[in-house]
């Protein structure tokens, strides 16, 4: 068995050095070594005997059914359903509604996978139970430990033959072997891989809650996120009924799928209509105001964009406020606007939101973004029926989407009847919808900025 050895890990990033630094060599934070015990990993178990190695023609594959967690925005966001033996990291910010999605799903898969073991590492099984109460979960099957040694976690799963575990959270776990406390580097990556070694061996469900730092990564080591086998990010503000919950990694199906819940006394709701609640609070035309599509894992969404161009201070400085998308790609995007569609920005103040704190870095909404800037520095707004997307080159040409069918579907729907795109999109439009594919920011900001063209009526004989 190999000796334990100490070494100073960075809180922050994870680098291992061999003596203590001020200033972490990998991501550069200060005073983040802390030092730490490292033991050999243990055999977990189902792991005692070695495994043969065998030619991959003869390996034989099986269809794993997925089961439905009752709730079905959050099997969507899963790709359909919880794959058994699946590892699943649910990180977001203190407040956010993390305990009370995870408590939600298990108190209606306790029925399906039984028995399934409810962790509770930050509060009591009394505040559990209140909870689950205010959730209407009070009578679920679902059995419930108080417990942050890691090694009893797993003797107690173990008693049981758990199908499914519900850790809150992944930082309280803590390994009196390693020497270190609760939360570092060291211990979650211990709790981390026994876990996996346990939902593996066992073919049972794991659900993990994770910190965030301040920048909104997950805390822990980056081989956090890769020893699980999904990441969901659970993102919103805790002041606002929105939630939303993003799949950043999953290796059972589609990446960067999104859910829509809303946060009520009784917990969490999925939002069927996502467009519509999005645009639900949609005032008058305004300028400055217009609605794209932008296209979030398979789904897409309908959203509004606003842009507020004011007058600058005497000396000449400008300000730029982004929210919601990349504030790069807005810098971008005026400058683009100031040479190639002659929009002078000059020394005025921009403001760029997309209303409904959802967070998009898809390409696909430049179009709306620069055409919202040109709106409200000309003071007109666009027709009020009109969806636009596309992305925006830096020659001022307009470049095709992935989907374009699937977003005007979804602009049809909500009663939107044109469209402004790039001209490669306007192929293979639905019916109902008036289309105009255009080849460059210039037309698109004039056709937008004026009435809506219409076919000339048939003359008579």
């Amino acid at each position: 068995m190999a000796k334990a050895r100490t070494v100073f890990a960075c809180q922050s990033c994870g680098y291992q050095a061999a003596k203590w630094l001020g200033r972490c060599p990998d991501c550069g934070t200060w005073d983040s070594l802390v030092e730490e015990v490292q033991n050999a990993p243990g055999i977990g178990p189902g792991e005692e005997k070695r495994r043969a190695a065998r030619p991959l023609a003869e390996v034989q594959t099986e269809s794993t059914p997925r089961i439905s967690s009752g709730i079905r925005e959050f099997d969507r966001v899963l790709g359909g359903g919880v794959v058994p033996g699946s590892f699943v990291l649910v990180g977001g910010a203190p407040g956010i509604g993390k305990s009370t999605l995870l408590l939600q799903v298990a108190g209606r898969l306790a029925d399906r996978l039984k028995p399934l073991l409810y962790v509770c590492g930050e509060e009591s099984e009394v505040q559990v139970k209140l909870r689950a109460e205010r959730l209407g979960l009070g009578a679920s099957s679902m059995l419930v430990v108080g417990e942050i040694l890691t090694e009893r976690v797993l003797e107690t799963a173990e008693e049981l033959q758990a199908r499914a575990i519900v850790v809150d959270s992944i930082q309280a776990l803590f390994s009196p072997a390693l020497g270190s406390p609760a939360g570092t580097i060291s211990q979650v990556r211990d709790a981390a891989h026994r876990l996996q070694r346990y939902s593996k061996a066992r073919e049972a469900t794991v659900f993990a809650i994770g910190h965030v730092t301040k920048d909104g990564s997950l805390a822990g080591p980056k081989v956090l996120e890769h020893t699980v086998d999904t990441v969901l990010a659970f993102e919103g503000d805790r002041f606002h009924l929105q939630r939303i919950l993003r799949a950043t990694k999953n290796r059972f199906g589609p990446a960067n799928e999104l859910a829509v819940f809303t946060m009520h006394s009784d917990g969490l709701r999925a939002v069927q209509n996502p467009s519509a609640l999005l645009l639900g609070e949609r005032g008058r035309p305004a300028p400055g105001s217009i609605v794209t599509c932008t296209l979030q894992g398979s789904q897409p969404l309908l959203l509004e964009v606003q842009a507020l161009v004011a007058g600058g201070s005497e000396d000449g400085a400008r300000r730029r406020v982004v929210g919601g998308c990349d504030f790069n790609r807005v810098a971008l995007l005026a400058a683009v606007l100031d040479k190639r569609a002659g929009v002078r920005l000059g020394s005025q103040d921009l403001f760029v939101n997309l209303a409904g704190g959802l967070e998009v870095e898809e390409p696909g909404i430049d179009l709306a973004i620069a055409a919202a800037v040109a709106s409200s520095l000309q003071g007109r707004a666009p027709e009020p029926d009109v969806v636009t997307f596309g992305e925006v080159g830096l020659g001022g040409e307009l470049r095709g989407v992935a989907q374009a069918e699937a977003r005007l579907r979804e602009a049809l729907a909500l009663g939107f009847r044109r469209a402004v795109v790039p001209r490669v999109n306007a192929v293979g439009a639905p019916l109902g919808i008036e289309v105009l594919g255009l080849s460059n920011l210039r037309q698109a900001i004039e056709v937008l900025m004026a009435p809506w063209p219409r076919a000339p009526e048939p003359r008579e004989n």
